[in-house]
């Protein structure tokens, strides 16, 4: 994800990381080339009497930006709560280790081994949610007790929400937790599942296939067509205006397609590893646990996707 200090207006029109139009400078030459193709045949089948004017394209374009609209508040909806999900996550987890912490009797170590199943939980999450390898993050941060029972696992998320659970029947068993602490603990875990819920089903339900099919065939016919109405009028000026157009069109349709599933690696995604980082610094200086990890930076390329 790209997040920037504030620039000067000017400076801004030439980023080129983090925008779409590397995405769509292909799909823009095409439209180039449309153009081109526009003014040299415009003699000769304007002699046939084809004569395309911009009063359907007027129409058209005013129906596209309405759905383009709804398609992009769609896509950014799921973007926005899967940031909430994952503020939340934090939110739980700092409460866990608050409730963890103030418990009587509880020794260093036990509080540390509670700490690194917290942090294989977000970083088996994040691997989770992206389809990626968790083997590394899990083996660095699971306490060696639990190795067993998740490494290996086909669920490691799941399972450690179940190593989280044991972990507390446990001090129960010892008598550390009382049974209305364990409840109020108990609490936070199944809050922390219904976040891997949530999660799971923003990854797992895209936006219906039709729908997006629909809006991106019209806009791509619009953006073909387009020059040729344009060329009667604007003549040599028909590849400048066109590929402007265009590219209002094409970067909403693209952006809303990156939009759609937040979990990912693009650069307008949800930067899951600064947000894993930001957790486990949090908890480790919440036990003063020092040094913390390095803190993310922004528009670092790798540390912040």
């Amino acid at each position: 994800m790209i997040v920037r200090p504030h620039q000067h207006w000017f400076l801004r029109l030439f980023d080129w990381h983090g925008s779409v139009l590397s995405r769509i400078a292909f799909r823009l030459s095409l439209n180039l080339l449309m153009s081109v193709i526009a003014i040299l045949g415009y003699p000769w089948y304007s002699t046939l009497g084809i004569h395309l004017t911009t009063a359907p394209f007027s129409l058209i374009g005013v129906s596209i930006a309405i759905f383009l609209g709804f398609r992009n508040n769609a896509s950014y909806a799921r973007f926005i709560e899967a940031r909430t999900l994952w503020g939340n996550l934090h939110i739980t987890q700092r409460s866990l280790l608050r409730q963890v912490k103030t418990l009587r009797g509880l020794r260093a170590e036990q509080v540390q081994e509670f700490i690194g199943l917290q942090l294989a939980f977000s970083w088996s999450l994040k691997h989770r949610l992206r389809k990626t390898d968790a083997q590394a993050d899990l083996q660095q941060r699971l306490p060696p007790a639990w190795h067993a029972a998740v490494l290996g696992h086909p669920m490691p998320t799941s399972q450690i929400m179940l190593c989280m659970g044991e972990w507390l029947a446990q001090r129960r068993d010892e008598g550390v937790v009382t049974d209305i602490v364990w409840q109020s603990i108990d609490d936070n875990l199944n809050h922390l599942s219904a976040y891997l819920g949530g999660c799971d089903r923003l990854a797992s339900t895209p936006i219906p296939f039709a729908y997006s099919l629909i809006l991106h065939r019209t806009v791509y016919l619009f953006c073909t067509l387009l020059p040729f109405a344009l060329v009667a009028d604007l003549h040599l000026m028909t590849p400048l205006v066109s590929v402007f157009v265009s590219y209002t069109f094409l970067s909403l349709e693209s952006l809303a397609e990156e939009l759609e599933d937040p979990f990912g690696t693009a650069p307008n995604h949800l930067p899951l590893d600064a947000l894993c980082v930001n957790i486990e610094r949090n908890l480790k200086a919440m036990n003063n646990d020092f040094p913390l990890p390095a803190a993310s930076q922004p528009d670092r390329y790798f540390n912040l996707t």
